[in-house]
């Protein structure tokens, strides 16, 4: 198979393209380079710097069997500083990406949504059919897959929705202004600095490995037609207790700092995930399995061979 994936230099794509690559397959890969790095993408990867915008890229969508469409602008806090962009990006760059695979005759499409569309449903864990986004970057997500249904109703394209939860792993994006909660941990408590806790730390977010995430995208580019997918846990654990873990690895005896709130964040997430255990999946790695390879990466590729956690 050919297979396009847009945001190929970052976290879940460059993994994604690696897998595919080494299974046999073709892998055309899209990033503007504007959050993703070049450096994460495999040398095997037919890789273009182009942006999801730009119908230039038009083009490199001939003879692609799938499109797994990851490309995204996903900090909640860059996407409330900046509606505009974040529209720009998420709903009319996608629609951009589909009108690119319809014209090509692409059969497969993927697209990658987020529990963040749960943000305002109160019942858990999150069922597929009851979504209720409420941030600038939830509701820019729900557009997008909007725009996906539509071409799926009037233009036959295959379509399946696949929801991540909060995936987590070595080549997190940790170049956000804000890092995601491993990683921003791993990298403060590893350069001998007291990490930040926003709020109580005691929101709850169901995280997911990268490998496992990985495998369900494989699963997703052989659906048939029309589902909508969790991809989770299906536990959740909180910021606390998170930081709890990270320390037990780590022995810094470094306290985190509690600083105000951030907007928009969801108090708690928690997948439904058994129709997709029909399928054969169940996530495979543990919580502190891959807290351990997250941390491994982040000391060894971010703060630096020479750094040592500082004991109390």
């Amino acid at each position: 198979m050919r297979i396009l994936i847009t945001g190929v230099a970052g976290f879940i794509g460059s993994n994604l393209a690696a897998r595919l690559s080494a299974e046999g397959a073709t892998v055309v890969g899209i990033d503007n380079l504007s959050a993703g790095v070049k450096e994460n993408v495999p040398p095997s990867v037919l890789f273009h710097d182009e942006d999801i915008c730009s119908r230039a890229m038009y083009p490199l969508f001939e003879g692609v069997d799938a499109v797994v469409h990851l490309a995204a602008k996903n900090c909640l806090a860059d996407c409330l500083q900046d509606p505009v962009e974040t529209a720009e990006i998420n709903v009319a760059g996608t629609a951009n990406v589909l009108e690119a695979a319809r014209r090509a005759g692409v059969r497969k499409f993927v697209y990658a949504d987020t529990s963040a569309e749960y943000e305002g449903v109160f019942e858990f864990p999150s069922q597929v059919d009851r979504v209720a986004p409420l941030s600038v970057y939830a509701r820019s997500k729900r557009a997008g897959a909007m725009f996906c249904e539509a071409y799926r109703q009037f233009f036959g394209l295959r379509l399946t929705v696949v929801r991540y939860f909060n995936v987590y792993g070595p080549a997190q994006d940790w170049r956000r202004s804000i890092p995601p909660l491993m990683s921003a941990f791993a990298i403060k408590m590893l350069s001998g600095e007291r990490p930040i806790i926003y709020g109580s730390g005691e929101k709850r977010r169901d995280f997911i490995y990268i490998d496992d995430v990985t495998e369900f995208n494989l699963l997703a580019l052989n659906d048939p037609d029309g589902n909508v997918y969790n991809v989770g846990s299906g536990v959740n654990h909180s910021v606390n207790e998170i930081f709890r873990e990270v320390e037990a690895v780590l022995e810094t005896g470094l306290r985190p700092i509690y600083t105000d709130d951030l907007p928009g964040e969801a108090e708690i997430t928690l997948a439904e995930i058994s129709k997709e255990r029909q399928l054969g999946w169940a996530p495979r790695v543990g919580l502190r399995e891959g807290i351990e390879r997250s941390i491994a990466y982040v000391r060894e590729r971010v703060v630096g061979e020479g750094s040592r956690s500082r004991r109390g």
